[in-house]
């Protein structure tokens, strides 16, 4: 069987750039850390799942569609517009795609919609005919998971592969609430604030009541806790939109068709590439 390998590249690219030990300079001066981080990381990950299929994918610089339904989504996020080439990450960015240019993998950039889209859209076209992984630590790709698509965090000697069983014992819900979970919860990551009073656990013991967010509203005034039932109740409008922005519905059209992301290199190291792009 086929297997895709969908790789976060703007969720890796930070996780590189800022979790090296220091910062690290090539001969010239140049600094390399996270094109370092980012290949090594890349090609650990590719030996770990062995992939026949690869795309990369990162997050343009546009406006997110997402902030009509909500000004405060991402509202949190750095802007690195002004930030010197050592504090901003998207200055090795060049090199990145020289990188993955070199490994012959496709990459692409969003215009006008979120990788996240992309990635559910290869998860949700590609997961019934192929294994899917979709590598990345941004949890809202837990919904996707599903016995053909899992989520891999890598973290080194720590990487975790998240299937429909981590999440059943993680979160005490099946995959496919996730979006109803998080729109309950919130997330602090994207700037989403959820119901308050709602934490994971009872955010779980009421999907495990009522099925989906859609019925926990519909049957708030069932809910044995008055407080609990209150916040739902009073929250009902905020929490529609948090569905709105969480749920991936993988609609926007994809950059590569799955012949083009066909992968065979094997057995190359982080130096090498680095030296075939010119950095050493």
């Amino acid at each position: 069987m086929d297997r895709l390998l969908i790789v976060d590249g703007s969720n890796l690219l930070f996780q590189m750039f800022f979790g090296m030990p220091a910062r690290i300079v090539n001969e010239r001066g140049k600094a390399i850390h996270g094109t370092l981080g980012f290949v090594g990381a890349l090609l650990k990950i590719i030996r770990a799942t062995k992939p026949t299929h690869i795309a990369v994918l990162f997050d343009g610089e546009h406006e997110n569609a997402r902030s009509a339904d909500d000004p405060d989504y991402k509202s949190n996020r750095p802007d690195y517009g002004q930030a010197p080439p050592e504090e901003n990450p998207f200055s090795q960015l060049p090199d990145i795609f020289a990188a993955l240019g070199f490994l012959n993998i496709k990459y692409a950039e969003t215009a006008d919609c979120e990788a996240d889209d992309w990635i559910a859209g290869y998860a949700l076209t590609c997961g019934t005919k192929a294994e899917v992984i979709i590598s990345s630590f941004d949890s809202d790709f837990f919904q996707l998971i599903t016995d053909k698509v899992s989520v891999l965090r890598y973290r080194g000697k720590n990487t975790v592969i998240c299937t429909p069983d981590y999440i059943k014992e993680k979160l005490c819900i099946l995959p496919s609430q996730y979006a109803d979970f998080k729109s309950l919860t919130g997330d602090k990551a994207d700037n989403i604030k959820g119901a308050q009073g709602i934490g994971p656990k009872t955010a779980a013991l009421l999907l495990n009541k009522f099925g989906t967010l859609e019925n926990v509203i519909a049957n708030a005034e069932k809910i044995k806790k008055p407080s609990v039932g209150s916040s739902v109740t009073e929250s009902a409008g905020r929490l529609k939109t948090n569905y709105k922005l969480i749920k991936l519905g993988g609609g926007s059209p994809l950059p590569f068709c799955m012949s083009e992301l066909g992968y065979t290199r094997k057995d190359i190291t982080t130096n090498e590439v680095l030296r075939g792009i010119g950095l050493r």
